[in-house]
């Protein structure tokens, strides 16, 4: 009984740390808000002929938005 709820509070511990381990770094700005939130929206529609992993794809929306954003301040 007791090692079923020393497994039980270290499976949850694991669960803990590993969903804050992929946590997002808080947001800087508003663009950069913004950016996250395109990235999120577009990233399972655009196309992906090379099979790369959603959060590759993520990364690579967010950061053309902001090169776009840095252009547009110019």
């Amino acid at each position: 009984m007791a090692v079923r709820a020393v497994m039980a509070g270290l499976g949850l511990c694991v669960a803990l740390y590993a969903g804050a381990a992929q946590a997002e770094p808080p947001v800087r700005s508003a663009q950069d808000a913004a950016c996250r939130g395109e990235a999120r929206a577009r990233v399972f529609s655009v196309p992906n002929p090379r099979g790369l992993e959603p959060e590759v794809i993520g990364r690579r929306i967010y950061h053309a938005c902001m090169r776009q954003a840095k252009k547009r301040r110019r």
